[in-house]
């Protein structure tokens, strides 16, 4: 990232979002980002239309919206549109660096890009791990319980931290003396 950008990667990646199986960024959130008003994002966005098919962006139904607003609490009364909010892709977010012609707006993409990358680098690691895990937790499931509890193990340290992780003790059948 830009030394003259200091956007944490965290905010950017807070405010990617699942929506309709897809992942995006509400229109608020890159005006956010950009450093504009939303209505100067949708302005721009209405004006190049046809830069923004369905899979770039997609307006949210009103049910979508009320979902969205009844997840992040109570919002500011006049701080936002009363109209649903647009919500961009992957896509749609490279297409709004032709129509948002900033320099801001360009190191902005650069760093939402590179957030969607590593979004999409963490998920198929995990996908991968887990498929993995269970070839050899079918190649292995004959064996003791030992080994049941080892996957039972790393199954738990596969959880999100803030879950609790149990211990489970393995029995030793061996001896020294043997």
């Amino acid at each position: 990232m830009s030394k003259s950008l200091m956007i944490p990667d965290e905010r950017i990646e807070k405010a990617i979002l699942l929506i309709r199986s897809q992942k995006v960024i509400i229109d608020a959130d890159l005006a956010e980002l950009y450093g504009v008003e939303t209505k100067q994002l949708k302005r721009a966005v209405r004006r190049n239309i046809n830069r923004f098919p369905e899979d770039f962006m997609f307006q949210l139904t009103k049910e979508e919206y009320r979902l969205l607003r009844s997840q992040f609490g109570t919002l500011k009364r006049g701080a936002h549109s009363k109209y649903p909010p647009m919500a961009f892709t992957e896509q749609g977010v490279a297409m709004l660096s032709s129509v948002i012609n900033s320099k801001r707006a360009i190191e902005v993409n650069i760093a939402i890009m590179r957030a969607f990358v590593q979004l999409r680098r963490t998920l198929d690691s995990h996908a991968e791990l887990a498929r993995k895990l269970a070839d050899l937790e079918k190649r292995f499931e004959s064996h003791d319980e030992q080994i049941q509890a080892i996957f039972e193990a790393i199954r738990q340290l596969m959880t999100p931290p803030d879950k609790k992780v149990k211990i489970y003790p393995v029995k030793s059948e061996c001896s020294v003396f043997a």
